[in-house]
């Protein structure tokens, strides 16, 4: 689902909850822009971390991969002021730490650029967000992933 499509608008996500739908009622583009963001499943399942904690982890991923690619032309599209109302989000979800280093490690290594966050000074990543790529991109990489649905 585009998680973040709505966010702010009160208004749930499309009916159809395609991460490539272009909420503006046209036809979605064959390869849209997306945002990843992938959260650690354990720390609200078993970690008990509030929801607005995990929340927080996710904004500062995605922030940051925003602020580091900000050069790129992708992240300049992602970011122009005809879309600033139009940005598209998966927020997924990923087992535990191991699961997400060893992803970081796997778009690092397919030249998708992203952060990963990790917080200090416990060294502890929680989160990961990719720049804006394609879908085509980034899907490959996180297929056998879930759409965070945080219960």
């Amino acid at each position: 689902m585009a998680a973040a499509a709505a966010a702010g608008s009160g208004a749930p996500p499309p009916a159809a909850a395609d991460p490539s739908s272009t909420g503006g009622g046209g036809a979605a583009p064959a390869d849209p822009l997306l945002q990843y963001v992938v959260l650690r499943r354990d720390l609200w399942a078993e970690l008990d971390w509030p929801l607005g904690s995990v929340v927080a982890q996710g904004c500062h991923a995605a922030t940051a991969a925003l602020w580091e690619s900000r050069e790129s032309a992708t992240t300049q599209e992602y970011c122009a002021p005809e879309n600033i109302d139009h940005m598209h989000k998966v927020v997924l979800e990923i087992k535990g730490e191991p699961q997400l280093r060893a992803l970081a490690a796997k778009l690092t290594e397919a030249g998708v650029p992203h952060k990963l966050w990790v917080e200090q000074p416990e060294d502890f990543a929680t989160c990961l967000a990719t720049a804006p790529c394609s879908k085509s991109a980034v899907a490959p990489h996180v297929k056998k992933l879930k759409l965070c649905r945080g219960t």
